[in-house]
């Protein structure tokens, strides 16, 4: 590959200066003629049934311009992958929080006047919350049309497990539970929505999937998808949270019925309620090894409380079963998973989509293998890890790994060896590794690539237009550096258009890790277009052939005579008026190699790059209170090439950040059926002062499929931090972590047990 002069090299966001400071507008600092302000009644109850809803006296309450509630929507069932939703509880409400009617008022003191106007008669139901104890004979149904709770079941087997089993030198079986947790996105869910004169609907809201919510929004609104517009202004965070909620299409519904805009913004407490947690699960998981330490076989049973609403939680559980058996040569595998049906909060995607659960399990089990063996963690991991070229057990083609690299480099930089065979009381040092996907076939079943525009103005400004989703992580930062590469260009010339259904091209949008490879490749495919209209003008204005013509820094140049040239705007100033007005405009897509999985077996190629990764935690543990302290993080991940490595940096360092919140400190907490922590009061999310220093260390296998050799890196830099730090308080204390989150008093007690407890 030629010279690089602007992929490679770090730049900060491309909105860093609006956001630091507050220019940034976010849907909250939208504000349209005569708009409203909406608000949702939520039922008090996790299960009961409506009786009676009375609107009439805060219908007639002064200022208020609509009251709706199931009655005033078009009463169809709708979802993106299971139809098991509708707008506002019907016959009864199904969680603590779920949505039974809403106002439009013209300011918000008004709008919460008239909540407290609306009289719901109800009738408590019995419920249920673990998925467990839901799976049960006689447990109450959350829907009466799903017989034991069940809302899907998965199943892949590959090998033979059983044989495997026996064959194994060693076998490691356990229960482990990863909980819920909230995604604590800056920005709470928010949305505004307006209905012009012919009826058709435009939504603001942050969503990383704009096009793929307009396909289900449609549907439940009862309208053409041609109707519905989507458009996303910049927002703070969603880590997989934002994606389709009821908030959006209840702005909608307050918007049609009152004929004025409707902004809808969720409280926290609102957003702890009934946004899309991560889905709790439970594993049963079984694994063995050769005396050698080659694995044979593993086998699990994944149970995921789904709550009231599938949403994506089936999907998510699938995951769980089988994406973690491509991290090594696994050839025996067997998975079954369950997604239940529970009265609370519906669960949906959080960074790591299932892989993240599966990861703390697979990696925890993997180090009492070690432990069984005799064998170091870091070289049981690099005996087993996938390489480059190789093929899993599920059929996934890896292109490039840098797996060994990643465990080699961070081992290194962790003093890993000297670390673990010298014992410090109460300090310990563990690892885990992780792979994940850039882009999964099998999420939207039409197609899985990345299209783009480019368009090149009279000036020689260079606009790109995408249908992904930069929801913080610095995804329009990349388009605009793979973009400028590509032309030729510097980073100030590129502009990167905000997505909206009307103008951008049809795009999935941000979830699997997709972003970088495949809208990255979409744009990239475009910018080649554009690239090759304007060259072809630049070497006729300077006398040549388009082969013999190259850009750099904005100027075209002769590549056998340099000094002749001619810069990039006169270019395309010269275009603007060849083609009477017309600018440049390029156009491209990217179909990856992949493949959806055959229905029976599970196997197909569903991604076209796998990145990999390996973290190396280091913990204190109190031994009088069982409080851990992480103090000192390593962090080696392969992403290809990184196209901007401050940014890459950045999302590993989050990653971790989040994954130790998750680890020590985060659990939505139910009492009777009822969240109790639905606030950052309660509910504890880590500040600076709990993030150790962390070492981060880029690893940088040229990936086929990637623009410019790049891979995704959003989720794995989350997966494997859950059980690095479990792994070390393991090292530390003796006490296998078996449960998120670690318990304080629970680790003590287990210490205490071990005769390790030290008296104050």
């Amino acid at each position: 590959m030629s010279q690089l002069d602007i992929v490679g090299k770090s730049f900060p966001q491309i909105a860093a200066r609006e956001k630091a400071t507050g220019e940034t507008k976010f849907v909250t600092d939208l504000v349209l003629p005569r708009m409203l302000c909406g608000q949702v009644l939520r039922s008090p109850y996790p299960h009961a049934k409506i009786i009676s809803i009375d609107t009439a006296k805060a219908a007639a309450l002064p200022g208020v311009k609509a009251v709706v509630t199931f009655q005033d929507t078009p009463k169809i069932k709708f979802g993106p992958r299971s139809e098991d939703w509708t707008i506002f509880a019907s016959d009864k409400t199904r969680f603590h929080g779920d949505e039974v009617a809403a106002v439009a008022a013209v300011d918000a003191d008004i709008a919460e006047q008239a909540l407290e106007l609306i009289r719901v008669e109800y009738k408590e139901l019995p419920y249920i919350i673990s998925p467990l104890d839901a799976m049960k004979q006689g447990a109450p149904l959350v829907h009466e049309d799903k017989p034991g709770n069940i809302g899907a079941e998965f199943k892949v087997e590959a090998g033979d497990v059983d044989r495997a089993m026996d064959d194994s030198y060693v076998v490691y079986e356990d229960h482990f539970y990863t909980n819920q947790v909230y995604q604590a996105y800056m920005e709470p869910m928010s949305a505004l929505a307006d209905v012009d004169l012919s009826g058709r609907v435009s939504i603001w809201t942050g969503t990383q999937i704009p096009n793929m919510m307009r396909m289900t929004y449609a549907k439940a609104l009862g309208m053409s998808p041609d109707n519905l517009r989507i458009v996303v202004p910049e927002y703070g965070g969603a880590f997989g949270g934002k994606m389709e909620n009821n908030i959006h299409l209840i702005a909608a519904v307050l918007a049609q019925k009152s004929g004025r805009p409707v902004k809808l913004v969720n409280t926290r407490h609102d957003d702890f309620l009934a946004g899309n947690p991560r889905v709790p699960m439970h594993f049963d998981i079984k694994i063995g090894a050769t005396q050698d330490g080659i694995l044979t076989a593993k086998d699990v049973k994944v149970v995921g409380a789904a709550g009231a609403r599938l949403v994506y939680s089936q999907v998510i559980v699938a995951t769980a079963c089988y994406r973690v058996d491509s991290l090594y040569r696994l050839k025996n595998v067997r998975a079954k998973g369950y997604t239940v049906y529970t009265n609370s909060v519906p669960t949906a995607c959080f960074r790591g989509f299932g892989n993240s659960q599966s990861t703390f399990v697979l990696e925890s089990a993997l180090d009492e293998l070690a432990i069984q063996l005799k064998i170091d963690p870091a070289e049981l991991r690099i005996k087993n890890g996938m390489g480059s070229n190789e093929t899993s057990v599920h059929g996934w083609k890896i292109g490039s790994s840098g797996l060994r690299e990643c465990v080699t480099k961070a081992s290194k930089a962790a003093n890993w060896s000297q670390k673990k065979n010298n014992k410090t009381p109460f300090k310990g040092i563990g690892l885990a590794c992780c792979n994940h996907v850039s882009g999964n076939r099998p999420f939207a079943r039409e197609f899985d690539g990345g299209s783009g525009i480019v368009r090149v103005g009279k000036d020689g400004r260079i606009t790109v237009f995408h249908g992904e989703s930069d929801m913080g992580q610095g995804q329009n930062t990349t388009f605009a550096q793979i973009v400028a590469e590509r032309l030729g260009v510097t980073m100030d010339m590129v502009n990167v258009a905000q997505v909206d259904t009307d103008i951008s091209p049809f795009g999935l949008g941000s979830f699997a890790t997709r972003g970088t490879l495949m809208g990255g490749n979409g744009v990239l495919a475009a910018a080649k277009d554009a690239y090759g209209q304007m060259a072809d003008i630049a070497a006729d204005m300077l006398k040549t052939e388009a082969s013999d013509v190259q850009c750099r820094k904005g100027m075209f140049f002769v590549k056998s005579s340099p000094e002749t040239k001619i810069s990039f705007q006169d270019v395309a100033s010269e275009a603007t008026i060849r083609h009477h007005g017309a600018p440049i405009v390029g156009t491209g897509f990217y179909q990856p190699p992949t493949e959806l999985p055959d229905p029976d077996t599970k196997k197909g190629n569903i991604s076209p790059a796998y990145p990999f990764g390996c973290q190396i935690a280091e913990v204190e543990v109190d031994p009088n209170t069982g409080q851990v302290s992480v103090t000192n993080f390593v962090a080696a991940h392969d992403v290809g090439r990184a196209i901007n490595p401050m940014a890459t940096e950045g999302q590993i360092q989050g990653g971790i950040a989040q994954g130790l919140g998750w680890t020590l400190m985060e659990n939505m907490a139910y009492q009777d059926g009822k969240m109790i922590n639905g606030d950052f009061v309660d509910y504890i999310v880590p500040s600076c002062f709990d993030i150790p220093d962390i070492k981060t260390i880029l690893v940088e296998p040229i990936e086929p499929n990637g623009p410019y050799g790049a891979k995704g890196i959003g989720e794995p830099a989350l997966n494997p931090t859950m059980a690095a730090i479990t792994n070390a308080i393991y090292d530390a204390t003796g006490v296998r972590i078996k449960e998120l989150p670690v318990n304080p008093q629970k680790l003590l007690a287990e210490i205490q047990k071990l005769g390790k407890h030290v008296k104050g």
